[in-house]
């Protein structure tokens, strides 16, 4: 059960199964937009230069541009701006989060101003990580879920100061930047934020050890343990400090590998598909391989093994006190499909750099 009442924890299930078929509402939605209307490449909304590259409404005629037809603003339309960032985002951050930063933003005006800055922003995150630490690894269980809402609410805060940082230098959609301070600055941050979560995963699964599954041996003389919830029984074996730390360092480690393969598959696929300086037959090309269903299918996979979505699925562990099971499921599984995942991206990311440029050279 999620909650102490059954009524709640069937109202958030239902919640999650409705968030999940959303989701994959939008996933569709998405790929359709992709294929059936042409892809903005112009990342600078008020550039005061033009590129020169063949714009879509010069490839076609009477071109139907997907803001002309849908009904939400894309001010806030995830689906308008197609990057490459966009598209290896998570479902949350992608769908829920960055909508709520530009609603959020539009509200206080903090990328109108120079008084907030997107660096204060990925500081001020980073305090709410430590306080989000602290109580996941408290003894009640109402104090960690309040602890993991306080961390959403710092996932929040990196997708604000991401939007702010790009509404001050007027871009659109979602894009690293790759090399800048302000980069480094909001990764830095949020590995601070990742290390302060994992130090209270661990120290609440020391102060709680896990005993489920383990032999009991017949109590003679009474027990009263504060720890254990069954006064009378011993335990015969229990998961020691060094076991907790050998499961919070594997899925610590996954975490790592997700994060840095994620970055660095975004700043390459970024390189080679939102290159402004090529020629018309690579533009073209570029444009093929954006809409090609096999980067949306390397893209999807980003999108559910990235470091913010293994995030995503460890604070729904600890919400349903179901840590433990949680970390001991994904201590091998998560390897596995990280490597498999990171196999497919460097085949297609090796053919799609050859597609659109070796090939040319050679006489394609």
């Amino acid at each position: 059960m999620i909650g102490p009442s059954s009524s709640i924890s069937k109202i958030l299930l239902t919640l999650l199964i409705l968030l999940i078929f959303f989701y994959i509402y939008l996933d569709v939605h998405l790929y359709l937009r992709i294929q059936n209307y042409p892809i903005e490449r112009s990342l600078h909304a008020n550039s005061s230069f033009s590129l020169a590259l063949p714009s879509a409404t010069t490839l076609t005629t009477a071109v139907v541009n997907y803001s002309d037809v849908t009904w939400v603003n894309c001010h806030i339309n995830p689906l308008c701006d197609v990057t490459v960032k966009a598209l290896m985002l998570d479902h949350t951050n992608h769908y829920l989060f960055a909508p709520l930063a530009v609603l959020f933003d539009d509200l206080v005006g903090f990328s109108r101003h120079d008084v907030i800055t997107p660096n204060m922003i990925s500081f001020f995150h980073v305090f709410v990580a430590i306080i989000s630490g602290r109580m996941i690894a408290s003894d009640s269980l109402s104090f960690r879920r309040f602890g993991v809402v306080l961390f959403q609410v710092r996932t929040f805060l990196d997708d604000l100061d991401g939007h702010v940082a790009r509404a001050k230098r007027h871009i659109r959609g979602e894009r690293s930047e790759i090399g800048t301070m302000g980069y480094y600055v909001d990764g830095i941050c949020d590995g601070l934020g990742c290390i302060a979560l994992m130090i209270g995963v661990f120290v609440f699964l020391r102060n709680n050890p896990p005993r489920r599954g383990y032999t009991q041996l017949q109590s003679i003389i009474p027990v009263n343990d504060s720890k254990s919830s069954e006064s009378g029984v011993i335990y015969k074996v229990k998961v020691t400090t060094k076991k907790v730390m050998r499961k919070v360092g594997y899925f610590t480690a996954a975490l790592l590998l997700s994060s840095t393969a994620w970055n660095r598959y975004i700043a390459y696929y970024q390189d080679i598909l939102e290159k402004n300086d090529v020629t018309p037959a690579q533009f073209a090309r570029q444009n093929y391989v954006m809409k090609s269903a096999w980067f949306f299918i390397v893209a999807w996979f980003w999108r559910i093994v990235n470091v913010h979505a293994l995030l995503h699925l460890l604070l729904l562990s600890i919400f349903c006190d179901k840590l433990w099971d949680f970390l001991k499921a994904m201590q091998y599984s998560c390897f596995v499909f990280l490597l498999i995942v990171i196999c497919g991206t460097e085949l297609h990311l090796w053919e799609a750099q050859k597609f659109i440029f070796k090939t040319l050279v050679s006489g394609g």
